[in-house]
């Protein structure tokens, strides 16, 4: 398995008693606290039960005047959802958490998990590809996956259809793990509620989204990068050349995963994503071993305990003054447009210490003025 880097994200210690876990859904479900923004005021308040007591100073300061955190029973009407789904919640830092997630700039704090769990302690394989596939690459991919699953894989992929739904249902023996959009006990499309069902039973069914949750547009994007951070290799069976299989292969690339590709017809546009990964530096897969073979000099690496990550620098308290705050914002907006920005490019070009930076770009990101995309990118909203 690739070594884990972890991000600048300290991984808190995960909740151990009910009125914990309320207060890690509280925390995670309050509105304008992304993913950064949580660990963040976990790591500044110690405690997620501090963090809420805080975050209505923390808005007020930033300019917002009626914030409330997500109400308490909120996050109690979702923990008693997951129960009523048979879903368990896996947070951060606990055993059952994958290690290879720790591997994204933005891990999510909380997946919900229906099935077993124990599928992830296999070394993973994600298929993805078109909703609207051809019967080859139906074929295909049925073939990929089961001999995938019969050499030890465990096949992840996002549980769509086309593409993804072959692969589900050619792996449900070995071993599949269906990362959903939205909520872990929504399906969706419909006409997958067989595989999803049986997914639960033999499977196991994974997402960050709250229970309920209908998946929209904007969910899929986080969902792909889960998928490729799962995965040590990442199949792209068919895909046209604008395509979320698309994104999700370059997720995987940013990650140092290995990612690989079916060849198809020039005259096909299912495979002309495909194609161009393969142009592009993709390794050609004709079938199961060309995976098993690009994988092979990983495994021996497999079994490598993975340490503790490293202790967080504790930021240094810094009393700045009302107007040199309000310097800093405005520095920093101006920095930021519509396009995406690394965070820690930001921080090098501000060429401020990030322990001045950090908390403004939480009150920036509370006030409603900052954007967080996966992978630790911001952008100024437009």
């Amino acid at each position: 398995m690739p070594h884990h880097t972890h991000s600048s994200s300290p991984h808190p210690l995960p909740p151990t008693t009910e009125d914990e876990r309320v207060s890690w859904l509280r925390l995670l479900r309050s509105r304008r606290v992304g993913i950064a923004t949580f660990y963040r005021l976990l790591q500044e308040h110690g405690s997620a039960e501090a963090a809420l007591l805080a975050l209505p100073r923390i808005a007020a300061n930033a300019g917002v005047t009626d914030y409330a955190p997500c109400p308490d029973d909120v996050a109690k009407a979702e923990l008693k959802a997951a129960r009523k789904a048979g879903a368990q919640m896996i947070c951060i830092g606990s055993p059952s958490y994958p290690p290879a997630l720790l591997d994204l700039g933005d891990p999510p704090p909380i997946l919900w998990a229906m099935g077993d769990t124990t599928l992830m302690d296999k070394p993973m394989v994600a298929l993805v590809g078109a909703r609207n596939a051809s019967s080859l690459g139906v074929r295909m991919v049925r073939k990929l996956a089961q001999e995938l699953g019969e050499a030890g894989y465990t096949v992840v992929s996002g549980l769509a259809r086309g593409i993804d739904a072959a692969a589900h249902e050619a792996s449900l023996t070995t071993g599949t793990i269906g990362v959903m959009g939205g909520g872990v006990d929504i399906i969706y499309p419909q006409e997958n509620a067989d595989i999803a069902a049986n997914i639960a039973k033999q499977g196991l069914r994974l997402s960050e989204a709250p229970m309920g949750a209908t998946p929209t547009a904007r969910h899929f994007p986080a969902r792909n990068r889960i998928i490729a951070g799962l995965a040590q290799a990442l199949v792209v069976v068919e895909a046209a050349a604008k395509s979320g299989s698309l994104i999700t292969a370059r997720n995987a690339l940013d990650l140092g995963r290995e990612v690989l590709a079916v060849p198809g017809h020039p005259f096909d546009a299912r495979a002309s994503g495909c194609n161009m990964l393969i142009r592009d530096g993709a390794i050609l897969v004709r079938g199961a071993q060309d995976v098993i073979e690009a994988l092979s000099p990983l495994s021996g690496q497999q079994d490598l305990p993975l340490g503790p990550p490293p202790a967080p620098e504790k930021p240094v308290p810094d009393k700045r003054s009302r107007e040199s705050t309000f310097a800093l914002h405005r520095q920093i907006l101006n920095r930021l447009g519509p396009s995406p920005v690394a965070e820690d490019q930001l921080i090098r070009d501000m060429a401020e210490p990030a322990h001045h930076i950090t908390p403004a770009l939480v009150q920036l990101e509370l006030e409603g003025e900052i954007l967080r995309h996966p992978g630790g990118l911001l952008a100024r909203r437009s």
